[in-house]
């Protein structure tokens, strides 16, 4: 509804089958199913820790609806300050969110170390973050990707992605000038968004990001990878974070 989306995995947005106040309402209830799941209890856990999962989920809520707000913020407004940082923390709040809390729930319930917990919600975080910095590129040049959601769709919305950001980086004042005038335009004609993603492959911004993306999951699971067995599920691991930034859907 915020994206002002039509499709969503091929299909049509909820809000678009049933109206925006069943939506919204709809999406309000499913903030509060973990709460029934710890209410009732049905794992037999003490106090202790179904107050460490209450305040991890109220948490990582908060801070999901901060990122999602940076976001809608930054296209619905000139923000033409941003850096890289900005993008990064945006996406550790956003995207990241889910994903770390995810797999440190899965470090409360096993009752790790508190490092050790820390760490597999660091490595969660940065495949959270890889995911969104992939959801960008495949945006722009990914095909499959495309039938879902329509090449392009960030630069219609006006999106700061990091391969915008990149771009109006490294770009020539009079590129620079051009691709502004294309973002701020929201443009629906096809010829326009693909002229705009012309000038993000001039700068090698596409291929910038996949490669951050890339870099951040490996610094993260050098970081892990220590406190971790040797077996399968270390090996599944690895391979989820990698799949996840390789992705083409």
């Amino acid at each position: 509804i915020e994206d002002s989306s039509e499709l969503r995995r091929g299909k049509k947005c909820t809000h678009l089958i049933f109206g925006q106040d069943i939506a919204i309402n709809a999406g309000n209830a499913m903030y509060f199913l973990p709460f029934i799941l710890l209410y009732r209890n049905t794992l037999n856990l003490n106090d202790s820790t179904i107050r460490k999962i209450y305040d991890l989920c109220s948490l990582e809520m908060m801070r999901l609806s901060a990122g999602q707000g940076m976001d809608i913020l930054w296209h619905k407004e000139n923000q033409e300050h941003l850096t890289e940082e900005h993008y990064l923390q945006m996406c550790a709040y956003k995207t990241g969110a889910l994903a770390r809390l995810s797999a440190k729930l899965g470090g409360i319930l096993a009752e790790a170390k508190e490092t050790e917990t820390e760490k597999i919600g660091k490595y969660a975080e940065s495949i959270g973050i890889g995911f969104q910095i992939q959801d960008d590129v495949l945006n722009l040049i990914g095909e499959e990707f495309g039938k879902g959601k329509g090449i392009g769709e960030d630069i219609h919305e006006g999106k700061k992605t990091l391969i915008l950001l990149h771009t109006l980086k490294k770009a020539s004042e009079q590129d620079k000038k051009r691709l502004m005038e294309i973002i701020k335009s929201h443009p629906t004609n096809q010829e326009t968004i693909n002229e705009a993603i012309g000038l993000m492959e001039k700068y090698d911004s596409i291929e910038y990001a996949k490669e951050k993306a890339r870099n951040l999951v490996k610094k993260s699971w050098k970081e892990l990878e220590p406190y971790l067995k040797q077996g399968q599920t270390k090996n599944r691991l690895k391979e989820f974070g990698e799949y996840l930034i390789e992705r083409e859907i």
